[in-house]
């Protein structure tokens, strides 16, 4: 990326729109409410030949002090530190209100670089501010609709300056700095794929509201990136953020919180909870945050059991470890309920960990690349048929209407999670206790536990190509039928 764009402005002045067109996808929540977008959310940009990097920040208000409105004011202004050049949008309806005029002299100290646009500007009624625009002292305002894709060229032609002015920085850094540690390695196709800068591991973060998962990231990410505080319900976009976590590269998912569905009345809070169920099942690993003082609430449950459906590597992590006074008695009772009310996820990496003081962060890293590693799994087709035919004679199938179902052999069709495919005799008779039997003799025997295990049954009849043929009429019965043969 040549340079990062930082927009911003007033709330609902079209952000978030002109972000989600920026990016090609509608990735930033939108909607006429006032102040939807809370966190800095970055996206990969492009305008005609240029490729960039765009911020999407929260709506700028005149409050400074510690409350919800100051806080995204004070990340917004850091999103415009960060970024090489800010485009400020005003609302070109509403025309020009005092705080673009208080906003503008804040840009106009702090970047080098302030582009000027009028959105919603389509039509004769923005005229009027289109004019007020000029008095803001940042030069000729872009005229432009988000909504509609106008004044796209525009912006282009005061965007290519400042991308040649980076792409010249690049270069000379490139000269300066000559290429190493090239890895030239092939993979092998036997080994677990780990991640790396190109494809890094996808890992979310979910849970109830105000359990901790903004914190839980700024403190993996060694700064205050994302907007937290004692409010339920801060976050409400699913946001994505690099991570080079000791090593390993990730990128993790922020969500915002999932409370019961019958609690949900908002359109805005169903379409965060939409964002954040959207997060998962693009995951590789799900992080289940939970509360030490409120445990494996229903709501709790319903996150977890969603992970597992979606076939999701689970790890579940208790925060807020640090206020918790008995501690190894508060361990044994959650080994307790976990066992007991998520046998789908047994065996499952379970962390304590205080995402305020960063305990326990080393174990939660540990915990997420165990969980990865074990949902890539792959088991040879030997090993397997020698374990189903141990398994069968241990415990053999039932034998419905007196005949036994027959497992005659078993293969692994896919990885991530691990899915393993039976041929069997009569497999739609088999009882669900006899599948359960089978999942978690392969997570206890081939060192599997918490991962989602897919079982298939298959029946040997579907190979045959004869199955759905008639059978012929003997010759011999023709004569007695009165059927002509085929030589007559």
């Amino acid at each position: 990326m040549s340079f990062t764009l930082a927009i911003v402005g007033r709330p609902n002045v079209g952000k978030s729109t002109l972000f989600n067109r920026l990016v090609g996808k509608k990735l930033a929540l939108v909607d006429d409410q006032p102040g939807v977008t809370r966190d800095l959310r970055e996206g990969a940009a492009r305008l005609a030949d240029l490729r960039f990097t765009v911020i999407d920040t929260a709506g700028l208000e005149d409050a400074t002090d510690d409350s919800l409105p100051g806080r995204m004011r004070r990340l917004t202004e850091r999103a415009v530190e960060m970024a090489d050049a800010c485009l400020f949008m005003v609302d070109a309806r509403a025309g020009i209100l005092p705080d673009d005029e208080v906003f503008a002299d804040i840009l106009r100290k702090k970047s080098a670089h302030v582009i000027l646009a009028a959105n919603k500007a389509e039509g004769r009624a923005a005229e009027g501010g289109l004019l007020e625009a000029y008095s803001l002292g940042l030069g000729d305002p872009v005229r432009m609709s988000a909504e509609h894709g106008e004044g796209m060229t525009e912006l282009l032609d005061f965007l290519r300056p400042i991308a040649e002015e980076g792409a010249k920085a690049e270069a000379a850094v490139e000269d300066a700095a000559p290429l190493t540690n090239i890895d030239v390695s092939e993979d092998d196709p036997d080994e677990v794929r780990m991640p790396t800068a190109a494809r890094p591991l996808q890992v979310a973060v979910v849970g109830r509201p105000n359990s901790g998962k903004s914190t839980l990231i700024n403190q993996l990410l060694g700064e205050d990136r994302l907007l937290t505080g004692p409010e339920a319900g801060i976050t409400r976009d699913a946001i994505s953020l690099p991570l080079d976590w000791d090593g390993m590269p990730t990128r993790i998912f922020d969500t915002a919180g999932m409370r019961k569905k019958a609690r949900v009345q908002e359109k805005l809070e169903k379409l965060s909870v939409a964002d954040g169920l959207r997060a998962v099942k693009y995951a590789e690993v799900v992080i289940v945050l939970l509360d030490a003082a409120i445990p494996f609430e229903q709501q709790d449950l319903r996150i977890a059991d969603l992970a597992e459906r979606e076939g999701r590597a689970v790890v579940v992590a208790v925060n807020k470890w640090d206020v918790e006074e008995h501690k190894q008695e508060k361990l044994r009772e959650l080994r307790e309920a976990f066992e007991r009310l998520l046998p789908q996820l047994r065996g499952a990496p379970l962390v304590t960990v205080s995402a305020k003081t960063g305990r326990g962060m080393d174990r939660l890293r540990e915990a997420v690349e165990r969980a990865y590693v074990t949902w890539n799994a792959r088991v040879t087709t030997s090993k397997l048929n020698r374990w189903l035919a141990g398994m069968v004679e241990a415990h053999p199938p039932p034998a419905p209407g007196g005949r036994r179902i027959k497992l005659r052999y078993m293969t692994q069709a896919k990885t991530r999670p691990p899915g393993f495919v039976v041929m069997a005799s009569n497999p739609e008779k088999l009882s669900d206790s006899y599948k359960r039997y089978l999942v978690n003799g392969l997570r206890i025997d081939f060192d599997m536990p918490g991962t989602p295990i897919r079982l298939w049954f298959r029946s040997q009849a579907d190979q045959n190509p004869y199955k759905d043929k008639k059978k012929s009429t003997p010759s011999r019965l023709r004569k007695h039928l009165g059927k002509p043969s085929l030589k007559e």
